[in-house]
């Protein structure tokens, strides 16, 4: 019954920011751990980061220091702040409720001049 949707994606120079977010519903977004995954064309889709439901984070090395993973329970939204963007992080982001495995449709994030 979790319903996961993204919003935020779009163009931006490479060195800039966007933020993303997830909004959730059908489910205790609370209690439940998410987490961010990205899939670039011709690759392997990818785990960026998650956080646990007591606000716990964990990134990937390639974007570590650059992506800050954060969650507000009481508007059961999901963010991911993204400074100093690469042409490397071009992909398809998705949001992911990690307790039940259901994913968001993916929102297109292109880092380019």
């Amino acid at each position: 019954q979790v319903q996961l949707v993204e919003s935020g994606g779009g163009l931006v120079q490479p060195g800039g920011s966007l933020r993303l977010s997830c909004a959730a519903s059908g489910s205790i977004f609370s209690t439940a751990a998410m987490g961010w995954y990205r899939q670039a064309a011709g690759k392997q889709r990818e785990w960026v980061a998650g956080i646990t439901s007591n606000g716990i984070t964990n990134y990937a090395d390639s974007v570590r220091g650059r992506f800050t993973l954060s969650r507000d329970n009481a508007k059961n939204t999901l963010s991911l702040q993204m400074n100093s963007l690469k042409p490397e992080d071009t992909a398809v982001y998705y949001c992911k409720h990690i307790t039940s495995g259901y994913w968001g449709q993916g929102t297109p994030v292109t880092v380019s001049s």
